[in-house]
């Protein structure tokens, strides 16, 4: 038997026996390496940016707020833009779009300049998280077994070496236009010569190839389990990238150096997590690996929280990467195993709550921790994660997944 991309007869894999499909998933693996190097060039060098441009302290949540309202914005956009044009043409042009505006932003000296840099990067940030995921939920959908999770892995990646280069460019003392014009010089041409190759599984038609309930109607009220789920996770993952370093430094007392190092190990164990977690979705389901990397999750925040010192806070938030880095690549993947027939429409909707999450995070954990406690504001994160338990059901549609039960794990990854 035959099911939507698993297995042709004799046991043979759709991907390894597709070279189409095999390129297309690795030239999408590059563009999510290349969203990760640019975005990490951009959010580890925000003091520099402020004190290129002179942003006071009390503008720049501005313009930190600003990049994500305007992301939600091109997500949305995009969700219109695909029913007129692949979703694969609207990332071979926002990727070079990112990377411009990074470069813009890096090269000018007035207000408005940076202004105008940020939110062109915002906005196409939000049609290339879109169109990246609609594609990943596409090919997922050929192949028949996961492999979203090594596409995250590829942007896991592309932050550890973003964030590397940032720096090296402070050591060196390097403005943010030498630091940045060498990498978009070498990411640019890689991204577009890689976008020849982009490609999309077969696309069923609404609610007519009877792999779900959902069929191709997007209900929202069926969607809004997994939009919660998506927002959670990012105002743990916003909560380890803005507050690691303050909580190891002024809670548990460590030195500066030290306080460093916390995030480095997040994106560390969240790419291993992700390099190996589709292995564990075809062993033994979305559903079960998505109740685990919750409760890792927030167990890691109950370490952070009751920590009585800098290394045992730094094992919590290693707890936290191998939890938190399975739950948004899997959220999306729901979606499109939920409404099979409008996955781009149903990508496009949830990736906003992407930006909800990280607009949320940053400021709750702040005002928690002025008005209550650092420690005390560790837990809200924590509960926020466990809710993902109760919906954990709907990782698995019924009848819209790849085969029997679960994916087949005996599926060789060679594609």
């Amino acid at each position: 038997m035959t099911d939507a991309g698993m297995t042709r007869p004799g046991g043979t894999d759709v991907g390894r026996a597709d070279p189409v499909l095999r390129r297309g998933r690795v030239a999408l693996a590059l563009s999510f390496g290349v969203q990760g190097v640019a975005f990490a060039l951009l959010v580890t060098r925000i003091p520099a940016l402020q004190d290129q441009y002179g942003i006071s302290d009390g503008l720049l949540p501005a313009f930190l707020a600003a990049v994500p309202i305007l992301a939600g914005v091109g997500s949305v956009l995009t969700e219109k833009v695909v029913t007129r044009v692949r979703p694969g043409t609207v990332l071979r042009w926002a990727q070079p779009l990112v990377l411009l505006a990074l470069l813009g932003a890096g090269a000018g000296r007035e207000m408005w300049q940076v202004a105008v840099a940020l939110g062109v990067f915002g906005l196409a940030v939000g049609a290339l998280d879109a169109s990246m995921n609609m594609l990943g939920v596409s090919l997922q959908r050929a192949y028949g077994r996961s492999i979203m999770l090594g596409f995250h892995a590829a942007f896991s990646l592309g932050g550890i070496v973003g964030a590397s280069l940032a720096w090296a460019g402070a050591r060196w003392e390097l403005s943010l236009f030498v630091s940045y014009l060498p990498v978009v010089a070498v990411l640019l041409p890689a991204a577009l010569v890689g976008s020849r190759w982009y490609t999309e599984g077969k696309r069923p038609e609404p609610g007519g190839d009877g792999s779900g309930g959902a069929g191709g109607a997007l209900s929202f009220k069926l969607l809004l389990p997994l939009c919660l789920v998506m927002c959670f996770a990012y105002i743990g993952d916003s909560t380890v990238s803005n507050w690691s370093a303050k909580y190891l430094q002024d809670v548990l007392g460590s030195s500066e150096q030290l306080a460093t190092v916390p995030y480095n190990v997040y994106m560390v164990t969240t790419l291993l997590g992700r390099a190996v977690g589709d292995h564990g979705v075809r062993r033994f389901g979305a559903v079960a690996v998505v109740r685990a990397g919750s409760l890792l999750a927030a167990g890691g925040f109950a370490v952070v929280a009751v920590a009585p010192g800098a290394w045992v806070g730094m094992a919590g938030f290693t707890l936290l990467g191998l939890g938190l880095c399975v739950i948004v690549p899997q959220t999306f993947a729901a979606a499109g195993r939920l409404f099979p027939g409008n996955s781009d429409a149903a990508v496009a909707r949830l990736n906003i709550f992407n930006y909800v999450g990280f607009l949320v995070g940053s400021p709750l954990v702040g005002v928690l921790g002025d008005a209550w406690s650092y420690r005390g504001a560790m837990l809200v994160p924590m509960v926020l994660v466990l809710v993902t338990l109760v919906y954990a059901r709907s990782f698995a549609a019924e009848g819209a997944r790849y085969g029997g039960g679960h994916e087949r794990p005996r599926t060789a990854d060679v594609g």
